[in-house]
């Protein structure tokens, strides 16, 4: 089998084993079986090909074919295989919520918070009431100090360390994320690290967690965390410890939130973790070592040569450190790849750089096929490809170069290297994160060196002289304070929006054109190239329209309302932990893959957390043009600067055709509410092709207060002015609301500049106020819950969908079955975050759920009602 017919058979693997992740169910086992007997019998018939005929060019290139087509259905069909083992692993629905008693081994570095430890255990028996269960092998598990004064739990009465073996009383739920438009795929992520099962330890003082020993295996992960422990006594900088931890067993936890965006504001964050970079360079310097020990040495080179014993030390040394560093997937990717190299070598053979990755390529879809869908494993490839596709001409010369020379040449090829990285991976940067630092470059000049050539091996000889910590530290410190001085500049990032597929490749063509040994006419089409990934077309409603999206951030509210030139927010979801909330998890990065500069109105209905938690990120990350609400004057949010007016019952505005009315609360109410709930701001949303109602937390006497007030309709002097106002009153039939499951159409781009934010006085005297309920959306209020949702509002506002915002198997039970009941048998449909994910009503075409849009045999489908 020559070389072409191998580089078409790697790359047919490869391209089954993408083909199958893109199913959202799995074929039967019995199809998948015939298709891997199929793929087996083709192969063996090509290995047994009579040699005469492989003579003939058509016998050939039929060979070839026949190999490509096996080998990409031995790929789909091994990946669906495993695929289902996993899924076979998962927490069967009928133990979510029970009160299981598990005993397991901790079988990772446990990760402390604020409020407790998160922590994976591998299980060994569980029970339920007395009797024997089947849980998943491993568990994501979190042990937490309860918030809540009427249910207390107790936290781990000590630290938790890896190896130890629990019995531990759990409540457990199956793998479940939130579901957001190019938002963090959670569910993917636990797959692949083969977690079926995660929950909390319902631990009480007086509660049957207990420990049973004390170091029962997992060795590397004990001696990860003694380092650990060691280096946070060692350092009292947390930032740069958590920097050392990072490189030296790479615990990125370690890292808090507010390094990580310094990180990668400044191109840095791959140096930061254990990446292939360094991985490399450790397996490179280890080999040089023992290659020259072991020149040294008078019979060794005799048994085996010197180069091929460093090839092989080399590679163990990298192992052992990727181990070392939790094994995780860019240090595995490495490690195989090295090892790939090395076998070609040590088997003489001489293999061209894009065979050689391929096959590196095939090994680690082998051990992990949903590598394929990690940014890392483009990156890490694609760095490796264009380098070597780059790489100039060599000229031969005679003379000996001297010390200057080759420093010099040393000096430029580094500077290459960072600029073919540079410049040849900012289509992908663009294409995952929507973002490039434009600082990476003299960032990364003096980053790289510096962590790769210094501070990890200090970290790293660090655990034999602790006080090398130090003076590593030392230069992390020296470090940050250039990165704070590079990020702090206005042009440090550049934000771009999702591209669509036909900009993605367009970037793509021009950062491989950038870089490759081209002629510079030909190199320079990689500037309008790139216009397309830098700017992308923005699709925006047209006047009278809007775009409504409820977005999926658990137990909270957040809406975002886009007309063509403005952007609503209402609501910003609750805060998850003291270190993340869904302002930075959720609402950040969508609305900058959506190519949202600024918030024109953030409306944030009452103080509750979940409605408030992820304002704080918000108004950080994004410029924020006004805040609406009903918080007090000196609540801490108002004090971060943007202007600030109370909602009040009868505020009106237009923005581009599409009319805004503020229906509750009424300007008394502010002085005599005794909940926060009494005077949530409700808002409701008019456009040309339908109207939707926010109902933020109202409870049963604000709804009849609304129902009361909201009696009359739309009169004509009320109606929306303005270019594309709408023509629609509550007597005359409503706009439809296309069904779900109907096709999604395009929407039309933005092709108006953006209009100055008149302020809401002026606005309020221009339009008439409006206090008519019906909507052809509601927003349930209070998430379903049974103080809310009476029948006299739902017959008022008469919607033909309703969206309940509720955290999958809610401990507030939210939505509440009776409500969902009242909704359903008014045939109006109910729409709920933790089965649907993030809803989007766009300006054109049919409502659709992102759990169904864009699902994959991995994601969770969440049916049943909820708990109580």
């Amino acid at each position: 089998m020559g070389l072409a017919t191998r580089g078409m058979g790697l790359l047919a693997w490869l391209g089954g084993v993408a083909l199958q992740l893109q199913q959202a169910q799995l074929w039967p086992a019995s199809t998948l079986a015939a298709l891997a007997a199929a793929a087996l019998t083709v192969l063996l018939a090509v290995w047994c090909w009579p040699r005469r005929w492989p003579r003939h060019r058509r016998s050939r290139w039929l060979a070839a074919l026949l190999v490509a087509t096996a080998c990409a259905g031995l790929g789909f069909a091994t990946t669906a295989w495993r695929a289902q083992q996993r899924l076979d692993d998962r927490l069967n629905a009928a133990l979510e919520g029970q009160d299981l008693l598990v005993t397991g081994v901790i079988a990772e570095l446990p990760q402390p918070a604020a409020n407790g430890t998160r922590f994976v255990l591998r299980t060994e028996v569980a029970t339920l009431h007395g009797a024997p269960v089947q849980v998943p092998e491993f568990l994501s598990l979190g042990w937490w100090r309860s918030v809540d004064d009427d249910d207390v739990f107790a936290a781990p009465a000590e630290a938790l360390r890896a190896g130890q073996r629990w019995r531990l009383p759990l409540r457990l739920r199956q793998p479940h994320g939130s579901f957001n438009p190019h938002g963090f795929d959670l569910e993917l992520w636990l797959f692949e690290r083969g977690i079926g099962g995660s929950g909390y330890v319902r631990s009480r003082p007086d509660s049957s967690a207990l420990k049973l020993a004390d170091k029962v295996g997992y060795p590397i992960e004990r001696l990860r965390q003694h380092v650990r422990d060691a280096i946070q006594t060692s350092v009292a900088d947390r930032v740069a410890a958590g920097v050392l931890a990072a490189l030296a067993i790479g615990d990125q936890a370690a890292i808090d939130r507010a390094g990580w965006e310094l990180f990668r504001n400044t191109g840095v964050a791959h140096l930061m973790s254990i990446s292939g970079l360094h991985v490399t360079m450790f397996a490179w310097l280890a080999g040089a070592l023992i290659g020259w020990l072991w020149r040294r040495h008078p019979r060794l080179p005799l048994a085996c040569p010197a180069p091929l014993a460093a090839r092989w030390g080399g590679l163990v040394a990298a192992l052992g450190y990727a181990l070392l560093a939790g094994f995780g997937v860019p240090a595995q990717r490495t490690v195989w790849m090295i090892a790939v190299v090395v076998l070609l070598r040590s088997a003489g053979l001489r293999w061209p750089v894009p065979l050689v990755l391929l096959l590196a390529a095939l090994v680690v879809t082998l051990t992990d096929p949903w590598a394929l869908l990690q940014p890392g494993f483009w990156l890490s490839f694609v760095a490796v490809a264009l380098l070597v596709a780059s790489e100039p001409a060599q000229t031969s010369s005679t003379a000996v170069a001297g010390w200057r020379s080759r420093a010099w040449r040393v000096l430029r090829g580094g500077l290459r290297t960072q600029a073919v990285a540079t410049v040849g991976l900012a289509p992908l940067s663009l294409l995952f994160f929507q973002q490039l630092s434009v600082v990476g470059f003299a960032a990364n000049l003096v980053a790289i060196p510096l962590v790769t050539l210094l501070v990890t091996p200090l970290a790293l000889l660090g655990m034999l002289l602790p006080p090398l910590w130090l003076l590593a530290a030392w230069l992390v410190q020296g470090l940050s304070v250039l990165l704070q001085q590079l990020a702090g500049l206005p042009w440090a990032m550049w934000s771009s929006a999702a591209a669509p597929p036909w900009a993605v490749v367009c970037g793509l063509l021009a950062g491989a054109l950038a870089v490759l040994p081209l002629p510079w006419r030909l190199r320079l089409l990689a500037l309008p190239l790139m216009l397309p990934l830098l700017l992308p077309p923005l699709q925006r409603p047209g006047p009278g329209r809007f775009e409504l999206v409820a977005a999926d951030v658990g137990q909270g509210s957040a809406v975002l309302v886009r007309t063509q030139h403005h952007l609503l927010l209402f609501d910003t979801g609750p805060a998850y932990s003291p270190e993340a909330d869904a302002g930075g998890r959720v609402l950040l990065p969508l609305l900058r893959a959506r190519g949202e500069r600024q918030i024109d109105l953030l409306m944030l209905s009452h103080r509750d957390s979940d409605h408030t938690g992820g304002a704080a990120a918000l108004l950080a990350g994004l410029p924020v043009a006004m805040i609406s609400s009903s918080l007090a004057a000196d609540h801490a949010l108002l004090q971060r600067g943007p202007p600030h007016r109370r909602c009040d019952a009868g505020q009106s505005w237009v923005w581009d055709g599409v009319r805004f009315d503020v229906l509750h609360p009424p300007a008394a109410d502010h002085a005599t509410a005794v909940k926060p709930n009494a005077i949530s701001c409700v808002l409701r949303v008019q456009g040309d092709h339908g109207s939707a109602l926010l109902a933020g937390d109202v409870e049963a006497a604000q709804e009849a207060a609304l129902v009361q007030r909201g009696a009359g309709s739309i009169s004509a002097e009320s109606k929306p002015s303005g270019p594309g106002a709408g023509t629609q009153s509550l007597s005359a039939p409503r706009a439809q609301v296309p069904p779900l499951s109907a096709p999604r159409t395009q929407v039309p781009p933005l092709s108006a500049p953006r209009a100055e934010i008149p302020p809401l006085s002026a606005l309020r005297a221009q339009i008439p106020p409006s206090s008519a309920l019906r909507a052809d959306v509601l927003l349930v209020p209070h998430h379903g819950s049974r103080t809310s949702s009476t029948a006299a509002f739902i017959d008022a506002v008469a919607p033909r969908v309703a969206v309940v915002q509720a955290a999958y198997r809610s401990r507030f039970g939210h939505p509440a079955p009776d409500v969902v009941a009242r909704y359903e048998s008014r045939g109006i449909a109910v729409i709920r975050s933790d089965r649907c994910g993030a809803w989007t009503l766009p300006p054109e075409g049919p409502a659709y759920c992102e759990r169904q849009h864009s699902r994959r045999y991995w994601h969770h489908s969440a049916a049943g009602p909820s708990p109580e």
